[in-house]
């Protein structure tokens, strides 16, 4: 290993104020925007410095652009690093006045290393943990740690390793991570704890879950409520997933007719589960109507009627006279526990009104017992509103994609939540900041349907400037629901954006303007990765049916990565199964490096040519990321910068196609060297790391 030099700053007063961890962290973030960009500019300063965990807490985006404006520089102004830390320095100085406290060299260091005081609710730690209890109880690997004690840190404990939250991710939607994938040896180094978190925090935004704000170091510490937070969101999907008229198509019995079915279509879960509740309620007799999952079920009542209307077996009339709410949810889980619900959820936890408990325990009273009758013309009707599988995992990978994003709005059916235009003027919004017209645009939610209609034509508008396809085009076919058109669209709305990925960055290492990257540039790049690495295997083009055996794309993994395919997993892809064992491989381990995908393991072995051109631009930008960052970083980092982290690109825009969450991998990579200096880890292990990266 080279001898270590570190950040090295011309200024030695600017030196001085920060320790190598901080420059590292700064100039990691510093260097993932210019390389997106081309440049770095005042305006990029409050996006990034809004995510940094030292003034995370303290101000809002808002309120830097205020203090920039505030020292009278040009927004559109190119900075350099240096000019960068001073800002940051200045924004830090602020931070101390705001919070009364004194300014010390090490500050950013302990935002980065110790957590914020967060109160944590010790009633929704002991449900997850009895979740996990009850659901891990017989996995191989973690039996041996459990059952978890929910008055201790077990829990935090055992989820430092990364093993956890990717096990906890395949109950929640089997066969998400493939986990011969998984790093599962007792004592695992920094580095591969890492590639854990990095697996599942990817694999848990390809479910659904919002991770915008949550970094693998987070996870390797085992901070409480970030932690908390996405084992919520990944118990809520799990407990929620069969909320849909997919999974269960009696759930047509709600609505009337087939406007109400479209409707039901786009609903949250969350909504579909209340409305279910109601249309028992309502039956019951039971005369208010349940908004939410906190102050409308705290005094026990609708649950009593629900319940009764449910399972009149084991209620009763007495069971609606109780007058005392501690007793009446008593009462309620007494019941649920006849229906085979387990006690997750406590009478306090009712009466507080504790939102996330509450839409657990009604979700598991549906899973039990949803007390829906099966109406042959109106399921028919239902199965005719259901897409075919190619559809439905397009629609699935554009919905997750989108809501990676981290924009204001979270889609719950793509072809639903598009057509008023304003989910797609943000998503542009993103992938090419400063394009929409905002004075232009209708909030939702809206009336007038002509307002819909403005919207989505200045989508059409915006998307022929972007070179889209869009003959004969109008906004009204988005606003009339053209699933043809609206999928045709977004495609193309990914593609550009992972082309631009790729153009800025290839442009930032040469110095000067890019050409347009094309899907022959990406192919040639593919082919010639493997050739190099001595592999035969080459891919004619994306629809190649060679393609589907997997081998090509373990090859060209191992090829940008040697050490992480594991070759003695991997099959010969001749049969069906052995060519979803590889593709769900690929996936995983994919994400394991820290590429951030959407495709399922159906896409591979059809070779769908979207989701194939993905992937392969995906592998690429991921490859072509940890060149640009060895060479801008060798000093710092050893041209270590390998790995992957799902917290979004620093401006905030989650452009998660390719790895756009690499820009914290630096970041997290940076930390994990740090403490494997300081616990003076074996020479066997780092060079082993050493290797792994050349």
């Amino acid at each position: 290993m080279s001898s270590f030099e570190g950040v090295l700053v011309s200024d030695p007063w600017l030196q001085s104020q920060f320790t190598q961890v901080e420059l590292r962290t700064l100039k990691s973030r510093f260097i993932s925007v210019r390389s997106q960009s081309g440049c770095f500019k005042v305006e990029d300063l409050p996006p990034v410095f809004v995510k940094l965990k030292a003034f995370s807490e303290m101000f809002t985006e808002d309120e830097i652009k205020d203090f920039l404006k505030e020292t009278s520089r040009d927004v559109g102004e190119e900075i350099d690093f240096e000019s960068y830390l001073r800002a940051y320095l200045d924004l830090q100085g602020r931070a101390t006045a705001k919070s009364g406290g004194s300014k010390n060299s090490s500050s950013f260091l302990k935002a980065a290393t110790t957590t914020f005081h967060h109160a944590i609710n010790e009633s929704e730690k002991a449900s997850y943990v009895a979740h996990i209890n009850s659901f891990l109880a017989e996995d191989p690997f973690l039996k041996n740690y459990l059952p978890l004690d929910p008055s201790t840190n077990d829990l935090f404990d055992l989820a430092k390793d990364g093993v956890l939250l990717c096990k906890l991710i395949n109950v929640a939607v089997p066969g998400t991570i493939d986990e011969r994938a998984i790093n599962t040896k007792k004592v695992l180094n920094p580095w591969e704890r890492n590639e854990n978190h990095t697996l599942g925090l990817n694999s848990a935004k390809a479910i659904g879950c919002t991770v915008v704000n949550i970094g693998t170091q987070d996870l390797v510490e085992a901070r409480p409520h970030l932690l908390l937070g996405l084992i919520s969101q990944i118990i809520k999907i799990q407990v929620l997933a069969d909320l849909n008229l997919k999974k269960t198509p009696q759930l047509v019995e709600l609505v009337d007719d087939s406007k109400e079915v479209e409707e039901l279509i786009g609903l949250a879960p969350e909504k579909v589960l209340l409305k279910w509740m109601n249309f028992h309620l309502k039956k019951a007799g039971y005369e208010k109507q349940v908004t939410n999952f906190s102050s409308d079920v705290k005094d026990g009542e609708a649950y009593a009627y629900l319940l009764n209307a449910l399972a009149p077996e084991f209620s009763g009339p007495g069971t609606l006279n109780v007058k005392d709410p501690s007793e009446r949810a008593n009462m309620v889980l007494d019941l649920a526990e006849k229906l085979d619900c387990k006690r997750y959820i406590t009478p306090k936890d009712i009466i507080e009104g504790s939102p996330n408990l509450n839409l657990a325990f009604v979700a598991q009273i549906f899973q039990h017992r949803n007390g829906l009758t099966v109406d042959s013309s109106k399921m028919s009707f239902a199965e005719m509103m259901t897409d075919d599988a190619q559809t439905s995992r397009e629609e699935r990978c554009f919905r997750l994609w989108i809501n990676s994003l981290g924009i204001a709005t979270y889609v719950n059916n793509v072809f639903e939540d598009v057509r008023n235009g304003w989910v797609l003027l943000e998503v542009l919004d993103k992938v090419s900041p400063g394009s929409v017209i905002w004075k232009q645009a209708s909030k939702p939610p809206i009336k007038m349907p002509f307002r819909k209609v403005e919207n989505c034509n200045q989508v059409i508008k915006l998307g022929k400037e972007l070179n889209f396809s869009l003959v004969n085009v109008a906004g009204n076919d988005i606003v009339q629901g053209n699933k043809k058109l609206i999928l045709a669209f977004l495609w193309q709305l990914m593609r550009f954006t992972m082309l631009q990925l790729l153009r800025n960055l290839r442009s930032h290492s040469q110095g000067k303007e890019g050409k347009e990257i094309t899907d022959a540039d990406i192919l040639n790049w593919a082919n010639n990765k493997v050739k190099k690495a001595g592999r035969t295997s080459q891919m004619e083009g994306f629809k190649d049916k060679n393609l589907s055996n997997g081998i090509f794309f373990l090859e060209l993994l191992s090829a940008v990565e040697p050490r992480v395919v594991n070759w003695a997993v991997v099959t010969k892809g001749e049969t069906e199964e052995d060519k979803k064992l590889n593709a769900t491989y690929i996936i995983s381990v994919a994400r394991k490096l820290g590429c951030s995908l959407f495709l399922l393991p159906e896409d591979i072995i059809e070779v769908n040519q979207k989701m194939i051109l993905i992937l392969t631009a995906s592998i690429m930008y991921w490859s072509l990321l940890q060149q640009a960052g060895e060479s801008e970083l060798l000093n710092m980092n050893d041209g270590n910068v390998s790995d992957g982290n799902t917290e979004a690109s620093v401006d905030g825009t989650e452009l998660s196609l390719a790895n756009q969450t690499s820009s914290l991998a630096i970041e997290d990579n940076a930390s994990v060297r740090n403490k494997e200096e300081s616990e003076e880890e074996t020479s066997a292990t780092s060079s082993g790391i050493k290797s792994a990266n050349s």
